[in-house]
């Protein structure tokens, strides 16, 4: 067997293999012989069909399989012996094609972009800030008071009080369009509160103002991307009457207000208040601290990227922000999006840190296990109620489902052993300014 290198440019390899027509002939004979003593064929007995007549019946067959075994043998020999990693699956391709014949030499060309040689990381020169906020009582008061906001009921103003926003009405309404009544547009008794948006854009500002007892009629259009395809678009007049307009009233901040929300006493709840905002801030604060790490990761690390790992990422990247661009566009029949300058740079960036933090993680044996996977795809599941079970089942028969999964999980990891082996100062700050670091995050 024969490998000689026809392309080194870059990251980008080519290779041709020769595999001689003796050495493939010598494979089939090994695999008849691993055979024979199993096969039992009409006038022999088990095991002593003579090898002519075994290569006749099955050598054709057995022949297709010795020239795979001998080209990925010899792919593996040659990235063994280089060490190169291919960046995507190598391309193969045989030369003569359906040209050649029994007794022929196989010749085929390989073809791969390697990964680069990645330059080891100390950890120990980095340094980062991780932000550390307190649950102040101010914090924890606002918490509290939303959760009292939350459960608010809502009692009858004065009789002849106009209706404003954060009020509830109680309502009658017709939906008619060209003035006929359509399905699905009336109701009875709806307690709507106004600025909350439940109704379509323009409604519920139409009846700020009203009293009970009065009718009004609120002209709207039903917005295009609307869910019901005769509706989007459309004009409407509502006729509706209004028949009780009431005030919020916040619930009190006490024993009763705990248990509404599964707490023994308002002790109780406000401990558990003060523990999920410190949690929040710690998840805030490590995403803060992980934006920080991997800046600094893509100053001190320069290496060549294989192309065709940038031009997947540039083209993916593109078609994500063409779609948030065009949210009423969710199918993929639209034109070519090519991707800017932008796009590219950002690409580098993202294959840069990842094929860093992948060599991190490879070097130091990072996996994740099973239990972090399941934990994954109950997440996951969560999403599609009463269809868990059909998720788990897709998940389990598709590869690149599970590596999505995986993925993320192994990048945390990564992140966590180098955060454990930088220089990592703690820095006291308000909840403020957590929260400009975090918004900061959507800015790159």
């Amino acid at each position: 067997m024969q490998v000689i290198e026809t392309l080194k440019d870059g990251l980008k390899r080519s290779y041709t293999i020769t595999v001689p027509a003796a050495d493939l002939d010598r494979k089939v004979t090994e695999k008849l012989v691993e055979a024979q003593p199993e096969i039992e064929m009409k006038g022999f007995r088990k095991g002593k069909v003579p090898l002519a007549m075994l290569r006749k019946q099955f050598g054709q067959r057995l022949l297709g399989d010795a020239m795979q075994d001998a080209i990925d043998g010899a792919m593996k020999s040659h990235f063994d012996a280089t060490g190169d990693r291919p960046a995507v699956q190598p391309k193969v391709e045989m030369k003569g094609g359906e040209a050649w014949q029994q007794g022929d030499d196989v010749i085929v060309e390989m073809s791969y972009e390697a990964l680069p040689e990645i330059p080891d990381l100390d950890v120990s020169k980095i340094k980062l800030d991780k932000l550390v906020v307190k649950a102040d009582e101010a914090a924890v008061k606002e918490a509290l008071d939303n959760l009292a906001s939350n459960a608010q009921s809502f009692e009858d103003r004065k009789k002849g009080s106009k209706a404003k926003d954060g009020d509830q009405v109680v309502i009658d309404f017709v939906g008619k369009i060209d003035g006929e009544p359509f399905d699905g547009g009336a109701g009875e008794d709806y307690p709507l509160v106004l600025g909350s948006g439940s109704f379509i854009p323009g409604f519920e500002a139409q009846l700020v103002g009203a009293k009970a007892g009065d009718a009004v009629a609120v002209e709207v259009s039903f917005p295009d991307s609307y869910g019901a395809k005769h509706l989007a678009g459309k004009a409407a007049v509502f006729d509706c009457t209004v028949k009780a307009v009431k005030a919020p009233k916040p619930a009190e901040i006490d024993d009763e207000l705990a248990k509404r929300f599964g707490a023994e006493s308002l002790e109780a709840l406000t401990g558990q208040v003060t523990e999920r905002l410190e949690a929040e801030y710690v998840s805030a604060a490590r995403a803060v601290m992980k934006r920080a790490l991997l800046d600094e990761l893509d100053k001190q690390v320069s290496f060549d990227l294989p192309p065709s790992l940038v031009d997947a990422e540039a083209n993916q990247i593109a078609h994500q922000l063409w779609h948030e661009e065009n949210p009423d566009h969710h199918g993929h029949d639209h034109g070519a999006i090519t991707p800017t300058d932008e796009h590219r740079k950002l690409a580098e960036r993202r294959v840069r840190l990842g094929l860093l933090l992948a060599e991190v993680g490879r070097k130091e044996k990072v996996e994740v296990t099973d239990a972090e996977m399941t934990q994954a795809v109950l997440a996951q599941a969560r999403q599609y109620p009463g269809q868990e079970r059909a998720f788990f089942e897709f998940v389990q028969k598709n590869p690149q489902m599970q590596q999505q999964l995986r993925a993320p999980i192994f990048e945390d990891k990564v992140v966590d052993l180098i955060f454990a082996g930088a220089k990592v100062k703690e820095k006291e700050v308000s909840k403020d300014a957590l929260q400009k670091a975090v918004d900061a995050l959507d800015e790159i």
